[in-house]
């Protein structure tokens, strides 16, 4: 079972607040330092979002994760997400396969289509092809992966005709996982390309989620791969601290004022205190409190679900970076453990 953390670098105000609360710098330098602090603690891995708008600072996941590389010695280095249709997939291979070889073999990619749309406009793509350049652009990227020479064509792009892609990456394949918010579409999918699904759970019951599961456990077999070889992983919201009562009190404001500025853009409600206990709840999908509840709330997903990766996501609003820091190490030193032994106790089998 493997632990990690993602990170969209946030910028977001505090509530009530019109300016950006932390410069981008400043936040870039601070994701840097989490990401050293993991790989110190023994996390898994650690993954940077892509987002084109003020209030998240990381616009090039793969330039900060190169930074992270040089700092860092086993901890891996992914993208959440790397919005593929909004690129070019020679690029990104070329980026991720650049960041293998300086990581010396700890890169992956994790693409999706993404939940916002501001790459769309700014590098000249229509939402009404926001499907097929995502379909398409998938088959390239891994056209590229699996061939040094690609010959290849497509709607969107201009074609390659036997066309050398360099650098190699120091990993064959570099790990390619395909990041799910809940469309059972995608998840067929990747099952159908023999894809490993990390499944963005922060709203509702992670149960509902177990249909997925199955569904790319399936989609995988049918398409004569083995599941074993293309795990399930989760994203989620929360944060760790010493008790419950000390994470809600950490976490609660900066949450509350991000969920409610990203929610006027969505047409949601304001967040309220009676939602968000519902969702710390053992059967909700914030993962949040003391080292033991944490613990246990990634024990039950296990069971419901099959994951073979957790990453907990803290900073879903601009959170001050002392508490962060405090969140990733006891992600690592205490409740790392404590999962371990609880999956070594319980046996927890694997979803058929």
């Amino acid at each position: 079972m493997e632990l990690g953390l993602t990170t969209f670098a946030e910028t977001i105000p505090s509530a009530g607040s019109s300016d950006i609360s932390v410069d981008h710098g400043v936040r870039l330098r601070q994701v840097i330092e989490e990401a050293v602090l993991a790989d110190r603690i023994g996390l898994d891995i650690y993954a940077i979002g892509e987002h084109h708008r003020p209030d998240f600072a990381a616009s090039a996941p793969a330039v900060v994760l190169a930074a992270i590389a040089a700092r860092t010695d086993r901890i891996r280095l992914a993208p959440a997400v790397t919005v593929l249709s909004s690129d070019d997939p020679v690029r990104v291979f070329q980026q991720f396969s650049t960041l293998d070889l300086i990581s010396e073999g700890r890169a992956e990619l994790l693409v999706g289509r993404g939940s916002f749309i501001e790459s769309f406009p700014l590098f000249g793509y229509s939402l009404n092809d926001y499907d097929g350049l995502f379909a398409e652009k998938l088959d390239l990227l891994l056209a590229i992966r699996d061939n040094e020479r690609v010959t290849w064509s497509g709607e969107f792009r201009a074609a390659l005709v036997d066309q050398g892609v360099y650098p190699r990456p120091q990993q064959n394949p570099l790990p390619v996982w395909i990041g799910v918010g809940g469309t059972p579409q995608s998840v067929v999918r990747a099952g159908h390309r023999g894809l490993p699904v990390a499944l963005a759970i922060i709203g509702g019951s992670p149960d509902r989620f177990a249909v997925l599961g199955e569904l790319h456990r399936r989609s995988l077999r049918e398409a004569g791969f083995d599941p074993a070889d293309a795990p399930l992983a989760v994203h989620a919201h929360g944060h760790i601290a010493p008790t419950a009562d000390q994470a809600v009190e950490e976490f609660y404001p900066s949450y509350a004022a991000a969920m409610t500025r990203l929610g006027r853009e969505r047409g949601w409600g304001p967040m309220t205190m009676a939602q968000f206990e519902a969702m710390r709840s053992p059967e909700g999908s914030l993962v949040l409190g003391s080292p033991e509840e944490v613990a246990s709330k990634i024990v039950r997903w296990k069971g419901i679900l099959g994951i073979e990766r957790f990453m907990l996501h803290v900073s879903v609003g601009t959170m001050p970076h002392d508490a962060v820091l405090r969140s990733i190490e006891l992600l690592g030193i205490e409740v790392a453990p404590l999962v371990a032994d609880a999956l070594d106790a319980t046996g927890i089998p694997e979803p058929s």
